[in-house]
């Protein structure tokens, strides 16, 4: 009897293998972090190393089946989910000949190049696919055209790192339409690749290979597949999707006008929408979502997380030593002393990431501003509280951008991943953008999306999105105090006028950047 659907996740920092039974429930888990090497010949490169990380990926397969003591025949089927825009090459034989992680920064010269082949070529591009060059695969491909003509050369097809994983244990490649859209080289209408695209960007257009629906069956396990990770040679496999798309699956984000926030180390604001449909200005990204028929504007707002852990390592050295006599996570340590902050954090303020802007995307130098020399209201404990505040505004941002661009505003946000562990947080970003604020039981919703993939790619569960909808349970629901939403009305767009006034600091060469894309 099988009883089990498997899920693969290739993250940023790690890679996974996790088991769920049919009603959703994780019954195990085995994570093997890695790492993404910079060439030193490279400045920005982020090279993936498809051996050694494939020696990660079936360890974890085989460790997994190991620990939780499963038959893997009890296994009905397994699909597969990574980090987005990391994309891996292939000769006529099948091998990998070159491959780089998601936030590969090495294209500046080709950016530049692209520009200057067409002013107006960036925002066609953009107004067909949904993305712009500033992480997209089309100045990557570029690079590797112009750096390494010989790799170029032997190129035969293009894949992304869920592709990747199901091609080791299948044989078989084929690019589904939420990861591969993230190429900057997809039809969002068509939901399928578009070479005029990269004919105009002076790259290939025969490295294409099939493109195969969400949730659609693309193989078994082979026995070569077998033989490295301890699955049964037959197991079904089927095709997954990005992180943040199955992420969506994973919360029962499944329908037009439902929108959800992640908040890890990047925030991603997700809204889904019934067309493909993007914004004229160019200022939001937008893909096709991992349900057929759906698509999501997305609006990323850069390193909260990370803000978050260097703050905490280098002011909060009191609740870390706290946390080993106590138990207890720094984070609720400060949670709890920052509640006692009053909302607007006395008038201070903060700068990190911006609202995006993905035709010109940069972020201001780090910031904090508008503070006084009075220790009993400016403490670590407000500073603290202003990064809280701070991200919420952006997220605040991104609602409104999306709401320019589509004319629709969700009626309630869910809230995923690590920033949603802080009642606090939850409760500044439900006062903030003044909505409902709905936090999933789950903690891997990514990994909880590709598995119901998998169910319904073999029949166990007849609809993606019920399936979804039956399987997500909830924590906790947090509604907006109306007093907050105001006075945070107010604030948001004093913010928005200091960033704007720290960014051109940065656009005059006084300040750095925290972030900025290729060739600007």
């Amino acid at each position: 009897m099988q009883k089990y659907l498997m899920a693969i996740d290739a993250g940023t920092g790690s890679i996974r293998a996790l088991l769920f039974d049919l009603k959703g429930n994780q019954i195990g888990c085995v994570q093997q972090e890695w790492t993404h090497n910079e060439d030193p010949k490279w400045p920005g490169s982020m090279d993936f190393d498809w051996t050694h990380n494939w020696d990660l990926a079936r360890c974890c397969i085989r460790e997994v089946i190991e620990q939780t003591k499963i038959d893997p025949k009890e296994i009905a089927a397994l699909s597969t989910t990574c980090m987005r825009e990391g994309i891996v090459l292939y000769d006529k034989a099948g091998n990998e000949i070159w491959a780089c992680a998601n936030v590969d920064a090495r294209s500046n010269d080709e950016v530049e190049e692209l520009l200057r082949m067409s002013a107006g070529l960036e925002k066609n591009v953009y107004l067909e696919s949904g993305q712009t060059y500033a992480l997209s695969a089309l100045p990557r491909i570029l690079w590797v055209k112009n750096k390494l003509p010989k790799v170029y050369e032997k190129i035969a097809s293009i894949g992304m790192f869920n592709d990747w994983l199901i091609y080791k244990i299948t044989g078989k490649l084929a690019v589904e339409p939420s990861n591969g859209s993230t190429t900057g080289i997809f039809d969002l209408q068509k939901r399928t690749w578009d070479p005029s695209i990269a004919n105009k960007c002076d790259i290939r257009t025969d490295i294409f290979p099939p493109v195969a629906e969400c949730g659609s069956i693309i193989g078994n396990v082979n026995a070569k597949g077998a033989q490295d990770t301890g699955l049964i040679e037959g197991t079904a496999v089927v095709i997954g999707g990005g992180d943040a798309q199955l992420g969506c699956i994973g919360v029962g984000v499944v329908s037009p006008n439902q929108a959800a926030v992640f908040g890890g180390s990047f925030w991603q604001y997700e809204f889904n929408t019934a067309t493909g449909k993007t914004d004229p200005d160019c200022r939001v990204r937008v893909n096709c979502h991992a349900v057929p028929g759906v698509w999501q504007y997305e609006a990323l707002a850069f390193k909260p997380g990370l803000v978050m852990r260097w703050y905490r390592d280098s002011f909060c050295q009191l609740e870390k030593l706290e946390s080993e006599k106590t138990g207890k996570d720094p984070y609720e340590l400060m949670n709890n002393k920052a509640s006692e902050i009053p909302v607007g954090s006395y008038g201070m303020m903060c700068a990190f990431s911006d609202v995006m802007n993905f035709i010109s995307w940069k972020h201001a130098s780090p910031t904090f501003t508008n503070f006084e020399l009075d220790s009993k209201k400016f403490n670590r404990y407000t500073f603290y509280r202003a990064i809280l505040e701070n991200t919420a505004m952006i997220t605040k941002g991104h609602l409104d951008l999306v709401r320019e661009s589509t004319g629709n505003m969700p009626e309630s946000i869910v809230f995923a991943g690590g920033a949603s562990k802080s009642p606090l947080w939850c409760q500044i970003l439900s006062d903030v953008l003044g909505l409902v604020v709905r936090v999933p039981v789950v903690k891997e919703a990514t990994a909880l999306g590709a598995a119901i993939l998998a169910g319904y790619g073999v029949g166990i569960y007849p609809d993606i999105s019920k399936a979804a909808c039956e399987l997500v349970r909830w924590d906790k629901t947090y509604k907006p105090n109306m007093e907050n939403y105001f006075l945070y009305e107010k604030l948001y767009e004093q913010w928005r006028n200091i960033y704007t006034a720290q960014l051109e600091l940065c656009n005059q060469g006084l300040t750095k950047n925290m972030w900025i894309a290729p060739g600007l």
